[in-house]
């Protein structure tokens, strides 16, 4: 199917074999409400349950249990909701439903905010007596020794249902910037490359920044941000509020920063964190070359930033409809054996997947669903080489999901967002691999070339650079000073000009680019992504070059969830995160592919 490029479709005129199908979740919105009100009676119970976890075993093992199946509905009604206002925006159902499901997830956080303050005031010694001698409590022994970890920065059981209770509040910042970027913000038309007058959106803007017009990438630009900078003042408000609320929520918990409330609960070090600024830091110098070789291969007089998002390499003009995307990535993934494969025929087969734009639809791309639903995939696919590669970068987070909730219990069906990278990444180097390796055709290996640097340049160097800003935002909230605008894209462009380096004019727009980036919103996850990378090259490297070995020891990775450590779970895959020597490697690699593309280019 190739995708109408003059107007975008209404969810009505979508083709079925191209949308998610929600029914697998519920049949329609009365049986969102009847489990809405299913679980809001067995929230009920479980409140009655306040008091009395420290007075026997079969007590805690109870409340737990209880907890479980509450939250597994809970997870349930909130995804179904949440993909269905994704789905279009306009849909009053979709928006009633999701903002609902909003409350009812607060409503029920304050109703379990009691369980974790009365476990941690039974003494440690009678959890563990109790987790031996009865044998349901054993699937929880990892839960309860994280959590005893944790006792200082757990608060009493009235001040935790106080912090509950606002994140109904809490959620407004994002909820309010979302909204503004996606619904009201009214995005100019520009000429494509035919002449044609075609509306800017958030996924058109990507596809114009891919053009070989510099015309048509300039005026993308220029009119985007037309768009989005007029908003800056009210996006920085946002911003500053959900910043400070990390803030806040980390000295209530007792907490010597919000970097550290961020990682400590999933068990990572602050250094990793440091560690990865400062080595990025330290080879910015690769950057900066590739910078200029870009610069010269374009054969540009100036490079800016609406230049990087095209291949630097002449290359033939092709595009992936979806079709071909999924072949692609079949075939890429083959090494990981049938039972990936298997897994991979349910998701195309069954409708997990959402592929094009509409009016009202989210923009961007991510791996939803939950522990009871399929792992659903929101895409915004525009028969580009990038569309292919999201589609393997999304598939790899969801097939993370689909073996760790066949594979663990709810407790521990789910994984922390430091490993959450590493799958979708792996899939995008297996993916890089395989079309190298089966395709003779000169120009796409020099464009794939071209996106394993990109993949680094964007996933790594980007992304670490977001990394320090976003501890700088921090740090200037810790600090009680006001995150302004003018602050904001002050900061931002010093940034810039650090990370790009001296061959990247910027653009006045450019500094105002924090005010359209959503992950800032979430409290340090962005690093992840480099970190990820790191991990992720590391393991494909291993399943190309070892084959077997190293493919169970990674499915054993996907099926393991939050079972362990995040540390823990790389190591046993074969990647120690707490040494800055995965983060070097990948520098290492982007050095050498820079290399490559120099003696075959230029």
């Amino acid at each position: 199917m190739t995708v109408d490029t003059q107007k975008v479709p209404t969810r009505a005129e979508a083709a079925p074999e191209y949308i998610w199908d929600l029914t697998l979740i519920f049949g329609d919105s009365e049986g969102w409400e009847r489990e809405l009100v299913a679980a809001e009676k067995q929230a009920g119970e479980l409140a009655a349950m306040q008091g009395t976890l420290g007075s026997d075993p079969e007590q805690l093992l109870g409340a737990l249990t209880l907890r479980d199946e509450v939250t597994k509905k809970l997870y349930a009604i909130y995804m179904y909701a949440h993909h269905l206002k994704d789905s279009d925006a306009t849909n009053p159902i979709g928006q009633g439903l999701s903002q609902r499901a909003g409350s009812f997830v607060a409503r029920t956080s304050a109703i379990l905010a009691f369980i974790e303050p009365e476990i941690l005031s039974i003494p440690a010694e009678t959890i563990e007596t109790w987790v031996r001698e009865e044998a349901g409590l054993h699937v929880y022994a990892y839960e309860l020794e994280k959590l005893n970890k944790q006792r200082e920065h757990i608060r009493s059981a009235e001040v935790e249902q106080v912090i509950a209770e606002f994140s109904d509040i809490t959620r407004a910042p994002y909820s309010t910037f979302e909204m503004l970027v996606d619904s009201d913000v009214v995005f100019p038309s520009i000429e494509d490359e035919q002449g044609k007058q075609v509306q800017l959106s958030h996924a058109r803007y990507g596809r114009f920044l891919e053009s070989k017009d510099r015309r048509v990438r300039r005026d993308a630009f220029k009119q985007y941000y037309s768009a989005i900078t007029p908003f800056r003042n009210t996006i920085a408000t946002t911003l500053g509020a959900a910043i400070r609320t990390h803030v806040v929520e980390a000295r209530l918990r007792g907490y010597s920063s919000a970097l550290e409330a961020a990682l400590k609960p999933n068990e990572i070090p602050t250094e990793v964190y440091h560690n990865l600024i400062g080595t990025v830091e330290a080879n910015l110098p690769t950057m900066h070359r590739y910078m200029e070789v870009r610069k010269r291969l374009m054969g540009l007089d100036d490079l800016h930033f609406y230049d990087l998002y095209t291949p630097p390499v002449v290359e033939l003009d092709r595009t992936f409809s979806y079709e071909q995307a999924r072949d692609l990535v079949v075939d890429a993934f083959a090494p990981l054996g049938p039972a990936y494969a298997t897994a991979l025929h349910e998701a195309f087969g069954s409708r997990w997947i959402d592929v094009y734009e509409n009016v009202g639809k989210r923009s961007g791309a991510y791996s939803g669903g939950s522990y009871t639903t399929p792992p659903y995939i929101l895409l915004n696919y525009q028969d580009r080489l990038h569309d292919v590669f999201t589609l393997a970068h999304e598939l790899g987070h969801s097939m993370h999901s689909y073996f760790t909730r066949r594979n663990q219990p709810f407790v521990y069906g789910n994984y922390t967002i430091f490993v959450a990278e590493v799958a979708s990444t792996l899939n995008e180097a297996l993916l890089v691999h395989s079309m190298l390796n089966s395709n003779p055709d000169e120009a796409l290996q020099r464009r794939l070339l071209v996106q394993q640097l990109e993949d680094i340049r964007s996933t790594i160097i980007r992304q670490t650079m977001f990394a320090a800003f976003e501890l700088y935002m921090h740090e200037v909230a810790e600090r009680g000073e006001p995150l302004t605008a003018d602050a904001l894209s002050a900061k931002y462009r010093e940034l810039v000009e650090r990370y790009y380096g001296p061959t990247l004019v910027i653009d006045e727009e450019l500094a105002s680019e924090w005010a359209r980036i959503p992950h800032f919103y979430y409290g340090f996850y962005v690093y992840q992504y480099a970190t990820g990378l790191s991990a992720a090259l590391a393991l494909s490297r291993q399943i190309i070059n070892e084959g077997a070995p190293a493919v169970e020891r990674y499915l054993a990775f996907l099926r393991s969830g939050s079972s362990r450590s995040s540390i823990d779970l790389l190591r046993e895959a074969g990647v120690d995160m707490t040494s800055p020597t995965p983060i070097q490697a990948a520098m290492d690699t982007f050095a050498d592919l820079l290399g490559q593309l120099e003696q075959i280019a230029v």
